[in-house]
């Protein structure tokens, strides 16, 4: 009977870290894609000007910080997210609260993205303009296709 009860709860926390796993790689997949298609563009293709290239250091050094401190808040909302499962062992309160929690931390990645986004974009001249706008909205839309 312990032995059986061991590897019911055994195989539940396996379950609970699965889970927690594809929601992490939902929620840090999504951000990434916008984002391939436009730093390849700034920074290979829009042919920068070593004063833009100074401006937008710093532009980038900020969000590699603040990202970096998102995807720290989404492995532990993850985290949480398992436990819950694991606690629970369904779909209920606390399963929804974490949820809930993890799709907040998503949203202000997404937001802080867009935030470098434009900061980078205020750097740009009218000519690169055009290709900066025209590169953010495909990878908008890029799964929408």
């Amino acid at each position: 009977m312990i032995l059986r009860r061991s590897l019911l709860i055994g195989l539940l926390a396996f379950a609970a870290g699965l889970a927690g796993v594809f929601v992490g790689r939902l929620a840090a997949g999504l951000p990434d894609a916008s984002e391939t298609g436009l730093h390849p563009l700034l920074h290979r293709k829009l042919d920068l000007s070593a004063a833009q290239k100074r401006k937008i250091d710093p532009i980038e050094a900020r969000f590699a910080i603040r990202r970096a401190a998102l995807d720290l808040e989404m492995r532990a909302a993850n985290a949480r997210l398992a436990e819950a499962i694991g606690t629970e062992r369904g779909y209920g309160p606390r399963v929804t609260g974490t949820i809930d929690d993890a799709h907040r931390v998503m949203g202000e990645h997404q937001k802080e993205t867009l935030r470098h986004f434009f900061a980078m974009r205020g750097v740009l001249g009218p000519d690169q303009l055009a290709a900066f706008d025209r590169s953010l909205a495909r990878a908008l839309t890029a799964d929408a296709r």
